[in-house]
């Protein structure tokens, strides 16, 4: 059997998992839209997908815990009566499922927001009220309640949030409560109440239901817990009715990333390793674990008893079955980009996924078998042109992709090269394992032309940007290149300004500032450049000299035109980490700046509006990352000899590079076709 020791079944005693895969909870949005039916296929393909145990996204206890306003819970019996429907409908398809009770605390988007102390959190506008004694016991019978309600509305358990920094973790450590009373001072008071949380939830629902309590094994934030704080409150955790320990990893307020691309993989399954031999129960581990071969290890050494991996299943809800049935290069990959869920589940938008746009969208974008198959062009092998044509070619299609490169990939090539985006090398690779599995034809190495296109029944122009030049006057002794010139490994010399500071610059800038090998492909390198401990050496697991990156490989000034910070519009929860990154390698970053003339001698700008301050920075190289602009020529021919035809993704629209838009349009014209 593949993957033997992620496939076997697990006897909790009151129930049977038929494997060691847990889906850990995700916030979708999907409750808040009111459409159960969308809600119980989302969970019921999981199911059918094969995860042993799925977790939900937070459900609230009450307004006040609530992540932002309106966030759903089980409120009324209306509530357990649409939660229902969900729980059968994964029952039908052999699941089991759990309901996460999330209570945000001062982390909660509301002005009702309550908190062990009136602290205010660095990432809600909104200071918390500090609750009283009668305050506190509301709080826990309310989370009691939600629990029991949960039973009764068929859920096979629940998971109490106890990390990330939300309510229960926020008692915990003197960083947020500052109390004197019997749920404040020394740690045997702080940790009081996830006790009785816990303590209360078993009582009201019975021995015969799984609770799991996720508890946070490294805060990454001053004044953290410290080891034997978090080995304490895991054993009295198993003393008060937990069947289950789960890991959470860092606060949200964190100055260290936990999930992004760049986290190596399985970068915390250490500390889940040194916290089992502590209980009996059995412990999960968590965090940037994306592939049955990554799961597979962490499992047969001994770190875990189950492997938790939530975005995964966004990506790919089959895949349990595809690792079970030995096609587990068919996977669709999580490449922790962060672009279609948390950045949306943080802007309010619902959530889905760059690589799987059918996420939470499984009622309305259905890719049926065509009854009428086609004869299908598609001239581009990137990201729109592949999702495409895998989609058309799944549904019955004969297609035919065609590319002027000699490989598929398009622009995912260039971000593969990126230090920290390695896991584009697999979404790569996936996409080149689906197009032979769906016996899509390919014609690379050469520039198709209209006539090769004239005798398909459709024809789908996928051919991407080409880089935007600003016009800037250059003289011509001058080194000026593009991001496609660097990433391919032009030599720049020592000193680099980058003109352009979107997502494009700052991955150059990534990519200039780096020497030999990728901390994000060495755990121990990365935790040293973020300052990351463990908590038993350092409470909170954060290092007293704080991060201590290497020396950069390059002088590199990023540059842009708009005043402000530059990476402003980055991605929500990513954004962040790039500018950090750079910072610590010593990449200076200016916004409002004119572009005057390249020299050799460097780069002649001024600033402002009035063009004040003129001066030329002394760099060997200019990289222009300017933008980008559709490459429609293709579409202009056939334009011009009148021949139908559709445009997708960069040739469509050029705005950043947008992998995230071109796969989903992809998609959604395959399943039109």
């Amino acid at each position: 059997m593949p993957f033997p020791h992620l496939l076997a079944p697990l006897d909790l005693g009151h129930a049977m998992l038929r494997n060691r895969v847990v889906m850990g909870s995700m916030h979708t949005g999907l409750e808040e839209t009111g459409d159960w039916a969308r809600v119980a296929e989302f969970y019921a393909a999981r199911a059918r997908g094969g995860v042993g145990l799925i977790v939900t996204g937070g459900m609230a206890p009450n307004r006040e815990g609530g992540v932002f306003p309106g966030a759903a819970g089980l409120f009324t019996d209306q509530d357990i009566a649409n939660h229902a429907r969900v729980t059968s409908a994964v029952h039908a398809d052999g699941g089991k499922i759990a309901m996460q009770v999330l209570h945000a605390g001062r982390y909660a988007y509301s002005p009702e927001c309550v908190a062990p102390s009136a602290i205010k959190s660095p990432i809600s506008p909104f200071p918390p009220k500090e609750l009283d004694e009668e305050g506190i016991e509301k709080q826990i019978s309310d989370i009691v309640t939600a629990a029991a309600r949960a039973r009764e509305a068929g859920y096979d358990g629940v998971e109490v949030m106890g990390s990330e920094g939300y309510f229960l973790n926020q008692f915990l450590v003197t960083h947020t409560n500052r109390r004197t009373d019997r749920w404040g001072g020394d740690y045997a008071n702080r940790m009081r109440l996830p006790i009785e949380v816990v303590r209360r939830v078993r009582a009201a629902t019975g021995s015969d239901f799984i609770l799991i309590y996720r508890l946070s094994l490294i805060d990454l934030v001053p004044d953290g817990s410290s080891w034997d704080e978090v080995v304490s409150l895991a054993k009295s955790i198993e003393q008060a009715g937990a069947s289950l320990i789960n890991t959470g990893i860092g606060w949200h307020e964190a100055r260290v990333p936990t999930i992004a691309t760049s986290v190596p993989r399985a970068a915390f399954a250490h500390l889940t390793a040194r916290l089992r031999p502590e209980v009996t129960i059995p412990v999960i581990t968590s965090n940037r674990i994306n592939a049955p071969e990554v799961a597979e290890a962490i499992l047969a050494s001994g770190q875990a008893d189950l492997v938790s991996m939530a975005r995964p299943f966004l990506a790919d809800p089959d895949f349990v079955a595809k690792a079970a049935s030995g096609r587990a290069a068919e996977i669709a990959p999580c490449i922790a980009c962060n672009q279609a869920c948390l950045d949306h589940t943080f802007s309010g938008k619902l959530t889905s996924c760059l690589v799987n746009p059918r996420a939470c969208a499984e009622t309305e974008l259905v890719y049926t078998p065509t009854v009428a198959p086609k004869r299908v062009a598609i001239v581009g092998a990137g990201p729109a042109g592949m999702m495409a044509a895998i989609t058309a070619a799944g549904r019955g299609h004969r297609v035919t992709l065609f590319d002027k490169a000699d490989e598929v990939g398009g622009q995912l090539n260039f971000a593969k090269q990126v230090p920290g985006k390695e896991e584009f090398h697999g979404l790569v690779g996936w996409f080149s394992t689906m197009l032979d599995r769906t016996g899509v034809a390919l014609r690379l190495g050469a520039e198709a032309t209209p006539h090769d296109l004239q005798s398909f029944d459709e024809i789908v122009i996928a051919t991407g940007v080409r880089p935007r030049d600003p016009g800037i006057p250059t003289d011509p002794d001058a080194l000026v290149l593009n991001y496609i010139d660097v990433l391919h490994g032009a030599p720049t010399g020592a000193r680099v300004a980058i003109v352009g500071a979107g997502g494009i610059g700052f991955d150059v800038a990534e990519t200039l500032v780096h020497a030999g090998e990728s901390p994000t492909e060495h755990p121990e390198l990365w935790r040293t450049e973020w300052g990351v401990s463990t908590p038993w050496q350092d409470r909170g697991g954060l290092s007293p000299n704080g991060p201590a990156p290497r020396l950069p490989a390059r002088q590199v000034i990023l540059l842009q035109r708009k005043a402000g910070r530059p990476g402003r519009h980055l991605g929500k929860t990513t954004g962040w980490i790039h500018r950090a990154s750079l910072a610590m390698m010593g990449v200076k970053m200016v916004g409002g700046v004119n572009y005057e003339r390249i020299t050799r001698d460097g780069l002649a700008v001024s600033y402002g509006a009035n063009r004040e301050r003129p001066e030329t920075l002394a760099v060997d190289a200019v990289v222009l990352c300017a933008g980008q602009e559709p490459d429609r020529k293709l579409s202009d021919q056939l334009v011009a000899l009148g021949i139908p035809h559709h445009v997708i993704g960069g040739a469509d629209v050029a705005a950043e590079l947008d992998a995230k838009r071109a796969i989903d349009q992809g998609a959604r014209l395959a399943a039109r076709l």
